[in-house]
């Protein structure tokens, strides 16, 4: 039985999704389309929420509504690599260089595709003259002595032609040049190795990776928490139902040394912004978190 995957567009080493309906098929090594959206199934079957970072087309200075892409942390990224829950896809070398023949078929494609928008357009055009018209003659005959309207221009063929809406698909993945069959990686071994991944790399990262998942197997989401001075938000169930109850911060070490001044701020940041703060220390010997809350008392 094939596995599908979610397919997640590497670039930069960030991972992207884009797709509203693509999946990756392991076992035919090829983007398969099903009826479920990518963002939906990370939400709804992995509770991850990644964040949106695209902006609408015609309110591109906007940003209280973003959409797609999705960008997610890398912490993320790890955890459904592992999962076995997606695939990642070098999106750079996914765009081969198109040929004379499918740059050919995708213009004429892309005419084809305009001419009902140009006949909607024409037929409308003519539908607001005669409106016009009737309306410039029915005023006439109440008022014979009102002056005969102007005659209106009636537009042109070149102004038909060049007054119609060119529909552009969202994802280049469409495209007959978007080939990720030889740009797909299921681990993180071989997609370290073809360099387009290298998250963790390090003692802190890998700290994050393990205490990511230790409180994602606790049936938590998990969000971006540096509005609140720690690494995740910490929800009990989806964001868009719950407040959050902590704001995690991760240490190396169950051990690590901590200031007065920090156990300070974050307990009375924690407690103004109505949370705990979740103190995180990664073990790296034995891969397994240990936790601590801080609550300020009150008094004092």
């Amino acid at each position: 039985m094939s596995t599908l995957r979610i397919p997640l567009r590497v670039a930069n080493k960030k991972a992207y999704v884009w797709d509203v309906q693509g999946r990756f098929c392991s076992s035919q090594h090829r983007l398969s389309h099903l009826a479920s959206a990518d963002i939906a199934a990370l939400r709804s079957q992995h509770r991850i929420c990644g964040l949106f970072s695209g902006t609408l087309p015609h309110l591109s200075q906007q940003n209280v509504f973003l959409g797609v892409p999705m960008v997610l942390m890398p912490e993320e990224v790890v955890l459904l690599v592992e999962n076995d829950a997606v695939v990642l896809v070098d999106d750079p070398n996914a765009h081969i260089q198109p040929s004379l023949e499918q740059l050919q078929r995708w213009g004429s494609e892309d005419k084809e595709s305009a001419r009902p928008a140009r006949k909607r357009k024409e037929r409308e055009l003519k539908k607001a003259a005669k409106a016009k018209a009737a309306a410039a003659a029915a005023a006439a005959a109440d008022d014979l002595l009102a002056p005969e309207p102007e005659p209106e221009d009636t537009p042109s063929a070149s102004q038909i032609d060049g007054q119609y809406t060119v529909l552009i698909p969202a994802s280049a993945s469409s495209f007959e040049w978007y080939d990720p069959s030889a740009c797909g990686y299921t681990t993180l071994d071989a997609a370290k190795a073809a360099g387009i991944w290298d998250y963790p790399s390090n003692l802190h990262e890998r700290a994050k990776c393990g205490v990511f998942r230790g409180l994602w197997e606790q049936g938590m989401f998990l969000g971006i928490g540096i509005k609140f001075g720690g690494d995740y938000l910490v929800y009990p169930g989806d964001p868009l139902r719950y407040h959050a109850h902590f704001s995690a911060t991760v240490l190396d070490s169950p051990t690590a040394a901590l200031t007065p001044m920090e156990i300070v701020a974050h307990g009375r940041l924690g407690t103004v912004t109505k949370k705990a703060h979740l103190l995180c220390g990664w073990d790296d010997e034995k891969k397994q978190a240990s936790y601590l809350t801080i609550e300020w008392a009150g008094f004092g």
